[in-house]
């Protein structure tokens, strides 16, 4: 009787395997997250949460793809391709955070961002929309404003040799072309500053952040100041600064349409 020769059993790995479903699993919750709050489902906080909870399973699914490729390289398991996709996914789960959290550490942790530090234009309309729990509307004073001296020491206020109507007319065309909400907006007037309150929604989560343009009447003709305050969170990760750059430089260069 012939007896056959057993073949080598390939062992799989079970690690290989289990970084994988964490990876997706991961990734599925972080973009829950994600839609839960740009839809309104639940509060911001709740959001985040979620997220946060993605981007930690997300973190171990890396650890556990690395432990089983380095079973793989030195007992020849099997299961390379899962062991890759596990980390490749959960590389990208947590890239964006902790590209964040990088830019965080070398800006100050404010939310609250303006070009007048002695008297920033007030929050009236976007304060009254603030749900329960979200950061306060009025400006902290000192701290903030020596945080963001520091920070951002080239942001200023704009004086334009413009009307202030012209000014306002300028900032609300702005801000219209960029497609915020606009909650308020009073015209100036002689003895009246101009004001036009906003909300931005941010690109990725939809955080509603709230934006003030003042336009007071200067000697050399209009000042425009912008306040940017987000609703949630201690570290803006600089968005607000930027916004104010960026308005402020399309607002230097915008010209009044010709007639």
């Amino acid at each position: 009787m012939v007896r056959r020769r057993a073949l080598p059993v390939e062992r799989y790995s079970h690690l290989a395997i289990w970084s994988r479903r964490l990876a997706l699993f991961a990734l599925a919750v972080a973009l829950l997250g994600i839609a839960l709050s740009r839809l309104n489902i639940v509060e911001t906080l709740a959001a985040l949460g979620v997220f946060a909870a993605g981007v930690a399973v997300a973190a171990v699914a890396v650890l556990v793809a690395l432990v089983a490729l380095a079973a793989i390289w030195n007992d020849g398991y099997r299961g390379l391709a899962q062991a890759v996709t596990g980390l490749l996914v959960g590389l990208v789960v947590v890239a964006g955070p902790a590209a964040m959290a990088v830019i965080a550490y070398r800006l100050p942790a404010i939310h609250d961002i303006s070009t007048d530090l002695v008297d920033p234009p007030r929050i009236i309309a976007g304060a009254a929309a603030r749900p329960p729990g979200a950061n306060p509307a009025a400006y902290e004073g000192e701290r903030v404003a020596a945080l963001q001296q520091a920070g951002y020491p080239d942001l200023k206020p704009l004086i334009k040799d413009w009307t202030p109507d012209q000014a306002f007319r300028a900032a609300r065309e702005l801000i219209e072309k960029r497609r915020w909400r606009i909650l308020d907006q009073v015209p100036p007037r002689p003895g009246r500053e101009g004001r036009i309150e906003a909300v931005v929604r941010t690109l990725v989560f939809g955080f509603r952040d709230d934006v003030v343009v003042r336009i007071r009447p200067a000697a050399e003709g209009a000042r425009v100041d912008v306040r940017s305050a987000s609703r949630y969170g201690v570290h803006d990760i600089g968005a607000n600064a930027r916004r104010i750059k960026s308005l402020l430089a399309d607002l230097d260069d915008w010209e009044p349409p010709q007639r």
